[in-house]
């Protein structure tokens, strides 16, 4: 039976329709196969041309791939661009290892996938789209042995001459050093290290990923790939592999299947070679939504209620790597970017947003935040966001374009919420300047979270409360809290981040205090009085078992804010 009158049998189509649709395809289009055409057409949904093609071929449909069906071991053999090129995955169901495919043509295929396995399949149809999803996740998951790729030629000039690999799933016709590059990449992305740092020291190397924070020493090729690994991380950012004595910076862009990576690479020289880090910018991943920040639910409302202002500046302030671009690009997602003009100057553009026109600074041809500030304000903007306010310039622009009618979005690098106002300051600007143009000031920090897992309850002795203040003592003496464990599914009995914050709300009581005495004690004196402090904070998420106590002690100052938790 045809596919066309299997789908009149099922009602998909009628009977009547059914001559005159094969005449039009073959008409319009007949080197497209008739149930490709029908759904392009909009005429049947892809399901629908599946469960007829299984009738058709009599073979039974896996409508869903499930994570437990998905084993790496199975494709150790696999060329990743054979499966994808055919859209043949093997899984296993139950005891049965099974072959699931897009096409029933691509059934002459499973000879050849068997020859390559070594063992007999059985064959499944099953979605492209659940196919291409366990093609990524298996060849993510698949286990590469750093220390097992050392075959490489102790030649630099070959790492030089090597192709640039733009999938690192993709290493069966890579050169060797490519593919101990691709593995090193792709053990970070799989951890989720924001960071790989590669020193080398007099008589070996160092790997180490940076994960939640932590350094973590990694396995690490022998000391005579140095420059094979060195050249090879130079040619994909596109530097200059013959400088060795000075400074360099470049961009790589790779694929671990569907998520695109940039990467900044950075290069110094020191005494026994070039040091390399690496900075993994996921372009793919998921924009976290304000809710999951860790935000309580006081600070969440006061902060969305500012965000919606029609003017004004609002600031996000922490030290590096505190998650202050995570919350701002959070806040973005929520606006109205239909009917609003939303416009970004950063370095570097960390994440790609839809209907935003995000810029990013280069210095080396004069297109620093300032500048590009100035002409952003020429684009008839409504929402501005700057990645970091660093001198008076752009801080008076910033001031400027809020006291216009534009919502300005930004960052500082101040010790709390209130440091931000006497930044401002320090840089020239005015404080009835500040006064009028600011309505809040968010400062956080990034504390690793418990394992779930493996944390285990502990009570608080006197001796843990040693240095905080009399209402976090109290709120903390004698409670049940948790600790770290660690186990296989963590890094030392933390997995992930949340992080800490105080929001600091300038109204018109705080308006006059900063025109008239804008002085550091006074001012943290009124942001205590508000009640949205990041001490009370930590103390919250220490009694919720969310963090430990001397993960927040190590990560707040001990003076200032920080001494109260």
């Amino acid at each position: 039976m045809k596919i066309g009158e299997i789908l009149v049998e099922a009602g998909k189509l009628s009977g009547d329709q059914l001559a005159g649709l094969l005449d039009q395809q073959a008409r319009e289009n007949p080197e497209q196969r008739f149930g490709e055409w029908l759904v392009r057409e909009g005429l049947v949904t892809a399901d629908d041309v599946l469960a007829a093609l299984g009738r058709q071929f009599h073979l039974p449909i896996l409508w869903s791939i499930d994570d437990g069906m998905i084993d790496s071991a199975l494709i150790e053999r696999i060329p990743v661009d054979w499966t994808r090129q055919h859209l043949i995955f093997p899984i296993r169901q139950g005891g049965d290892v099974i072959a699931v495919m897009a096409d029933p043509a691509s059934l002459p295929r499973l000879e050849e996938l068997s020859l390559l396995m070594g063992e007999e399949l059985l064959g499944m149809l099953a979605p492209p789209d659940a196919i291409k999803r366990a093609i990524d996740q298996a060849y993510f998951e698949r286990k590469r042995d750093v220390a097992a790729l050392t075959d490489v030629p102790n030649d630099h000039r070959e790492a030089a001459a090597a192709v640039r690999t733009d999938d690192l799933l993709r290493v069966s016709d890579s050169a060797p050093v490519t593919q101990l590059v691709n593995g090193v990449i792709l053990d970070a992305v799989r951890r989720k290290a924001s960071d790989i740092h590669i020193e080398p020291y007099e008589n070996h190397l160092r790997i180490r990923f940076r994960v939640d924070g932590f350094l973590y020493e990694q396995p690490a090729p022998p000391k005579h790939l140095e420059q094979a690994l060195i050249s090879r991380l130079k040619v994909m950012s596109r530097l200059d592999i013959a400088e060795r004595r000075l400074p360099q910076d470049g961009m790589a862009k790779v694929r671990a299947g569907e998520r695109e990576i940039d990467i900044r690479v950075s290069t110094v020289p020191v005494a026994e070679g070039e040091r390399v880090v690496l900075r993994l910018l996921n372009q793919s991943a998921t924009l976290m939504p304000l809710e999951d920040l860790g935000l309580p639910a006081a600070w969440l409302r006061r902060f969305r209620e500012t965000a919606t202002a029609p003017n004004g500046i609002i600031l996000v302030t922490g030290p590096t790597g505190s998650g202050k671009t995570t919350t701002l690009y959070a806040a973005l997602r929520e606006m109205d970017t239909t009917h609003r003009n939303v416009m970004t100057i950063e370095d570097p553009i960390e994440y790609q947003m839809a209907n935003i026109g995000q810029i990013q600074v280069k210095p080396k041809i004069g297109l620093t935040f300032a500048s590009g500030l100035r002409h952003i304000l020429r684009q008839d903007p409504d929402v501005i966001l700057v990645g970091e306010i660093r001198d008076q310039e752009t801080a008076e622009i910033a001031v400027r374009a809020a006291l216009t009618g534009h919502l300005v979005f930004s960052t500082l690098h101040t010790n709390d919420a209130v440091s931000a106002v006497v930044r401002l300051a320090d840089m020239g600007v005015a404080p009835y300047l500040i006064a009028s143009s600011v309505r809040g000031i968010m400062a956080q920090r990034l504390v690793r979270r418990l394992c779930a897992t493996c944390r285990r309850p502990v009570v608080l002795k006197e001796e843990a409360l040693v240095g905080l203040d009399g209402e976090a003592r109290a709120a903390l003496a004698g409670k049940n809290v948790f600790e770290p464990v660690g186990c296989d599914s963590c890094m030392s009995g933390f997995r992930g981040r949340v992080g800490l914050y105080e929001w600091f709300q300038v109204g018109p009581t705080e308006q006059e205090d900063i025109r008239r005495n804008l002085e550091l004690p006074a001012m943290r004196a009124r942001a205590a009085a508000q009640g949205t402090t990041m001490a009370r904070d930590a103390v919250e998420k220490v009694l919720a078992g969310i963090t430990s106590l001397e993960e927040v002690r190590r990560v707040m100052e001990p003076s200032g804010q920080g001494a109260s938790a």
